[in-house]
């Protein structure tokens, strides 16, 4: 039974998560279309290029390290707040929306597409407001008072 109620929270928050992530996507799509109508650039020179490719290398980095951390969670048995507090985990509640956030501006910054870095800082609001609000709430089902007392000792 317990099995079967933790197979129902973890397609619950997937499901979240990938509409959350499609937010992305979609803004994405529409900023690069906008951009090819448009060509409103940032940059006036290459200056930017390094900015974008450490974005992007920070961000992957940021994005393996969260799933890695992510998946050595389900091997704790009995879940305790200081178990939340693992690899990205101890900085951020959802680090793989800040390297998605920062994967999705880096190739703006290299794009030099205006276009495409307000949107990805449109879904990111977007995904916190609406998406995350909602993972919190279903990981809070799941873990109970572990998860509420380590979302109340890290903020963001």
């Amino acid at each position: 039974m317990e099995t079967q109620n933790n197979n129902q929270h973890k397609n619950k928050i997937h499901k979240v998560l990938a509409h959350s992530y499609t937010v992305y996507f979609v803004f994405l799509l529409v900023s690069v279309y906008l951009d090819s109508i448009f060509k409103i650039r940032i940059f006036t020179n290459s200056v930017a290029l390094p900015l974008g490719i450490f974005f992007l290398v920070l961000a992957s980095v940021l994005i393996i390290w969260a799933q890695k951390t992510g998946h050595n969670l389900t091997k704790v048995q009995e879940k305790k707040a200081e178990h939340f507090f693992r690899g990205p985990y101890r900085y951020t509640r959802i680090p793989t929306h800040f390297g998605l956030l920062l994967l999705i501006l880096g190739f703006g910054i290299i794009y030099n597409s205006f276009f495409v870095v307000v949107s990805t800082v449109v879904s990111f609001i977007i995904s916190k407001i609406i998406f995350i609000k909602e993972h919190d709430k279903l990981l809070a089902e799941k873990y109970g008072a572990a998860y509420v007392e380590y979302k109340k000792l890290l903020k963001f």
